[in-house]
């Protein structure tokens, strides 16, 4: 997915979070809308610049394909584990952080924050690349 496609859904009202599990919705054998609906709490890093929304989209996607629920399976928890661990490792090689507030430089929990993100253009423009750089990661090690 183009960062233009993603700055297009972020001006719609989708979040980051959305975005990366929207796009792999089929793949996590759900619909866009249950994917999205998902995920809808996440963007903004949870909505208070904690874990960045396309981390945690990210997490949820890994989740849905490769985690384990029954109990005792050890063998699958150590394959989605393996997954987060090597999905962690790439997107630290392309971003210095997973939180929202760390990757913006600045905290949206406080007052007036989102709107110096939005001032600086962020979110159309950092925010679209971190979320790019997520679905290619996916793709990479799905």
């Amino acid at each position: 997915m183009k960062k233009e496609e993603i700055s297009r859904l972020f001006m719609q009202g989708i979040d980051c979070s959305q975005v990366v599990t929207g796009c792999f919705a089929e793949y996590m054998h759900m619909t866009e809308k249950d994917a999205r609906k998902a995920a809808a709490c996440f963007g903004g890093g949870m909505m208070c610049g904690e874990t960045c929304g396309a981390v945690t989209g990210a997490l949820m996607v890994i989740g849905t394909v490769y985690g384990h629920s029954k109990e005792g399976d050890q063998e699958q928890k150590n394959v989605m584990m393996q997954k987060v661990a090597e999905f962690k490792t790439l997107f630290g090689k392309k971003h210095p952080s997973c939180m929202c507030r760390e990757l913006l430089g600045h905290d949206i929990s406080k007052q007036g924050e989102m709107d110096k993100v939005l001032e600086k253009g962020l979110l159309f423009s950092l925010c679209p690349e971190i979320v790019a750089d997520t679905i290619g990661i996916l793709e990479e090690i799905l």
